[in-house]
């Protein structure tokens, strides 16, 4: 174990965990499972090759393989294409093919028109059966990936920053602590045997979903399938996830040399959809902050009417970011989940303000039922969402093979129907036993560390300085937070070089 998270195993081992969060496994489909949604009159095919796979199966020393290892079957060419070969084959067809990994979970995606079918169902299934594994392009691809640690989520993505390191905070001691795309001595570790060795072992038939929408039918599912029977059956026996501590009460900052502050704030908690609470609370965070959208809770109090800071956003499960817009990744499946809250970015003197005010914020929707006339608003807001939830193919496939990992049975319908019976009371009680300030752990990412630890532990008010008069009710209800207590443990709060994280 690195330096990093030896410490906060340390740290964490003298906060004495009181429990841990009991949560069965994912489930596991049959092997090559496969979720068939044709749509008439369409001329588009989309591929969506899900694996029971993820950042769990790095081996340790070697944190980042199996994110590597897909972007090197995806990027490095196949036996027939080199890396630009592949390119060039690709680009007149106007075709896409990618590869998204998260902690349990790879999703290798392919689309293209349906004239262009068999070309680009050759070239995407030899990606996965005939790579070429050339050396240059693995030095390559690996390059770009330390320096995606190095300098760009260590030196330009606070927000990211902050929550890998939150992910470091609550899965200490856990397969989920390491950053999905790896550490920067785990990378330079990792050598071609490695990545030959990990394409056997984890992307095999006995953990694959295959999902197919568009211009689709059961003869090309049998296509796909009898191509795909050449992969491994097995490989890897599937990493038995370690039970997770309930932590609490923690506190890290990562010093850095930034104009602005960045917070994260969460816990993980079993609550995963399924449970029968999971669209009341996510109902109710989506009330408090729905990510990029401007009618939360936190949005209009801390940005709108305290010009605090860019957005305030809260999420009931892990939360990564769809391209460039603001709808939710799919095939983020995960055994635990996590409840957080970001606030990105403040002035540093606003920091801890900000968190108060989230805190405070969040202990009134857990307080009191949501007001009838904004609990229907937000509840039609949320019921069109659904809907822009799923408006592509590949969302859909998305959410379908999700439904096989979790159990559930057409999420956006469900979710609709869940929120067309809710009422207020609900809905909060659903958010009181599920949702507590006291077990928030944070993350600052900024720049006068000592400072931000002084002023966690310490307690002293912080009032803000506004640069124009605030209305009366605005004032009255700072006055309210501006001296609540944060929940951190005075021996729980961890200051570290933003430089050293991910190192190893």
């Amino acid at each position: 174990m690195h330096a990093l998270f030896a410490s906060l195993a340390a740290f964490a081992l003298a906060q004495a965990p009181a429990q841990n969060i009991d949560v069965a496994p994912l489930r596991t489909p049959p092997p090559m499972d496969t979720v068939l949604l044709p749509v008439a009159n369409k001329p588009i095919v989309s591929f969506r090759l899900v694996f029971r796979s993820g950042s769990v199966d790095d081996p340790a020393g070697k944190e980042g393989l199996t994110n590597l290892t897909s972007d090197v079957l995806v990027q490095g060419g196949t036996k027939k294409l080199s890396s630009s070969e592949l390119l060039e084959a690709l680009f007149p067809m106007a075709a896409e093919l990618e590869v998204y990994n998260d902690k349990e979970l790879t999703a290798f995606v392919g689309r293209v028109h349906k004239d262009n079918l068999d070309r680009f169902f050759q070239i995407f299934t030899d990606v996965l059966l005939e790579p070429r594994f050339d050396p240059k392009e693995l030095d390559r691809i690996r390059s770009d990936e330390v320096n995606a640690v190095k300098n760009h989520l260590r030196g330009e993505d606070d927000e990211t920053l902050g929550k890998v390191a939150l992910d470091a905070v609550l899965f200490d001691g856990h397969p989920y602590r390491h950053f999905v795309g790896g550490t920067v001595q785990g990378l330079q570790s990792i050598t071609l045997d490695d990545v030959k060795a990990q394409w056997k072992r984890v992307f095999t038939k006995d953990r694959l979903v295959i999902g197919l929408a568009g211009a689709v039918d059961d003869a090309l599912a049998k296509k796909v399938k009898d191509r795909l029977a050449a992969l491994p059956d097995t490989g890897a026996p599937r990493v038995k996830l370690t039970p997770v501590p309930r932590r609490t009460g923690q506190a890290l900052v990562l010093k850095k040399d930034a104009l602005s502050t960045a917070v994260s704030m969460g816990y993980a908690y079993p609550l995963r959809r399924g449970d029968p609470d999971f669209f009341a609370v996510a109902f109710a965070l989506s009330y408090l902050g729905q990510h990029r959208q401007s009618q939360g809770v936190l949005f209009n109090e801390l940005r709108e009417k305290r010009g605090m800071n860019y957005g305030d956003y809260a999420y009931a499960e892990h939360f990564i970011q769809d391209g460039w817009g603001a709808n939710p990744r799919t095939n983020v499946g995960r055994t635990v989940q996590d409840f957080t809250i970001w606030i990105r970015p403040t002035e540093p003197q606003n920091a801890i303000f900000a968190t108060r005010g989230a805190l405070h914020f969040l202990q009134k929707l857990i307080d009191k039922p949501i007001p009838k006339g904004e609990f229907d608003a937000a509840r039609g807001f949320l019921a069109g969402l659904t809907r822009v939830w799923e408006q592509t193919d590949q969302r859909k496939l998305g959410y379908a093979i999700d439904d096989r990992f979790y159990g559930t049975k057409d999420f956006h319908e469900a979710f609709r129907q869940a929120l067309a019976a809710m009422t207020p009371e609900q809905v909060q009680a659903a958010a009181k036993r599920h949702l507590k300030v006291e077990d928030l752990n944070f993350v600052y990412v900024a720049k006068d560390a000592e400072a931000l630890r002084k002023a966690l532990t310490g307690g002293a008010p912080t009032p803000i300085a506004y640069p124009t008069p605030k209305p009366q009710d605005v004032v009255a209800e700072d006055k309210a937070f501006t001296g609540r207590r944060i929940p951190v443990k005075v021996d729980a709060v961890k200051v570290i070089d933003a430089q050293t994280f991910m190192e190893k």
